[in-house]
């Protein structure tokens, strides 16, 4: 059995949400939900969606600059479902990053079409890869490499290297890293994220910390 395609739903109404959920759910889709963009990065990188329907006004970032952050991964369809229907508001969404732009209220139908359009555009040749300096991975074929040699992970330290390749520059704490990489959120234990951190460094050469880098007090940072 093929494994179904992923959709991250971003919208700060709830019903928006559930409609979304319950109907892309019966479409075949695998959905996870957030009502904010500070929620919907934090599920990022355990969840690697395919696609991403984002709305324009919510509290904290708007979906504007959502969709800048959104577009790190080439891969990623992004379609923005919002009241907001000035052309420039069109506009700017579209040369924020998204691939897509539809009108509330929606045809569910219309909705769906436009969605494997756009996956179907996007994934003809689907290539996942993501790279920082000397690290490249292709989630494809699950092939990693350091300075041009391939390397051998296991699952959760694969995991936490593409959660850390899909936020650069971001602070990630230990909880954080806990729920997205391992689906849980145990705060205790500490030594586990300790651990696996130190594998992956030794293993992709990061002996100095310079790559993966820890923020005391706070967690770990890949890069500047």
């Amino acid at each position: 059995m093929a494994a179904k395609l992923r959709i991250l739903v971003v919208d700060d109404e709830e019903s928006i949400r559930d409609l979304l959920a319950i109907g892309l759910g019966h479409r075949g889709f695998e959905i996870k939900t957030a009502a904010d963009a500070q929620e919907a990065l934090e599920q990022i990188g355990a969840f690697s969606p395919h696609a991403a329907i984002v709305d324009i006004m919510m509290p904290g970032d708007d979906g504007f600059q959502l969709a800048r952050r959104l577009r790190q991964d080439p891969n990623l369809y992004i379609l923005m479902l919002t009241a907001r229907d000035a052309v420039s508001d069109r506009v700017q969404g579209l040369d924020d990053g998204a691939d897509d732009y539809l009108i509330k209220p929606f045809d569910f139908d219309e909705l769906v079409a436009r969605i494997n359009a756009g996956l179907r555009r996007i994934h003809t040749n689907e290539t996942r890869v993501w790279e920082f300096q000397e690290i490249r991975m292709d989630d494809v074929s699950h092939r990693v490499t350091a300075h041009g040699a391939l390397i051998q992970l296991t699952a959760k330290e694969y995991e936490l290297l593409r959660y850390l390749l899909l936020n650069p520059g971001r602070v990630l704490s230990k909880n954080q890293i806990l729920q997205h990489v391992w689906g849980y959120d145990f705060p205790g234990d500490d030594n586990l994220v300790e651990v696996h951190i130190s594998s992956v460094r030794d293993k992709i050469h990061d002996r100095a910390k310079s790559l993966i880098q820890t923020v005391r007090g706070f967690g770990y940072r890949l890069g500047d």
